[in-house]
């Protein structure tokens, strides 16, 4: 069964060649232009892996990186010119998985797409939970961006559901208020701003209403958030 690969990379001779290079392998490969237009393919369908440039029109590959891992634990390999090591550290505790520099051997790529694929393939089961996170008796269905406490379906808003999911994903993280915020506005946080403070006690409030018993969003003062 072939692969699904997107190729996320504004040249278009850099695009085309790296979808011939893959499909000659047996690959299926789709091409982005621009981080903006491959948010809206990932919205659109899933991938096996990602190739992801940096320098990119509209959103950047570093906040497109950002917005795959609070979504999905597809691998993603950076393929750019930007060659200092800080760049390359930066993406991969952001969640990458392989940093290739330009210009790039094309058996290189190769080799990494394939061992990425392996990996991929081995633990799909990763994939898998992913689509459902569960925390005691909370449960969320990525796919069908639905959630439960103790069996009862909650109606959570967009922006409820994206902050609930990035708590569940990393439960024995601390998030800040600043991080949470750029995560599912994309925007500059404003210290005054008071959304994820709104947003929390809503969501604390629909998950106690039937799960009195339960606390599952814990305030770390003078931090953020985390789950209990």
């Amino acid at each position: 069964m072939p692969f699904s690969i997107l190729v996320v990379e504004d040249d278009a001779d850099i695009n085309r060649l790296l979808g011939t290079l893959l499909g000659k392998h047996g690959h299926e490969t789709k091409s982005a232009y621009s981080g903006s237009e491959a948010k809206l393919l990932l919205s659109m369908q899933e991938y096996d892996l990602i190739l992801l440039d940096l320098m990119l029109p509209g959103m950047s590959g570093e906040e497109l990186m950002k917005y795959i891992r609070n979504h999905s634990y597809v691998p993603v390999i950076i393929i750019s010119a930007k060659v200092e090591m800080k760049d390359r550290i930066d993406l991969l505790k952001c969640g990458a998985d392989d940093y290739i520099t330009k210009p790039f051997d094309k058996e290189e790529v190769l080799a990494r797409v394939e061992a990425q694929l392996r990996r991929y393939k081995k633990f799909s089961s990763a994939e898998q939970i992913a689509k459902q996170l569960i925390y005691h008796d909370l449960v969320l269905d990525i796919t069908s961006r639905t959630a439960t406490v103790a069996g009862i379906p909650m109606s959570l808003t967009s922006k409820e559901f994206e902050l609930l999911t990035i708590l569940m994903r990393f439960p024995s993280k601390v998030f800040t208020r600043e991080d949470l915020y750029q995560a599912v506005w994309h925007e500059k946080y404003a210290i005054e701003d008071n959304t994820i403070n709104v947003h929390m006690s809503n969501l604390r409030s629909k998950i106690s209403k039937n799960a009195p018993e339960q606390s599952y969003i814990e305030t770390v003062w003078g931090i953020g958030f985390k789950m209990v």
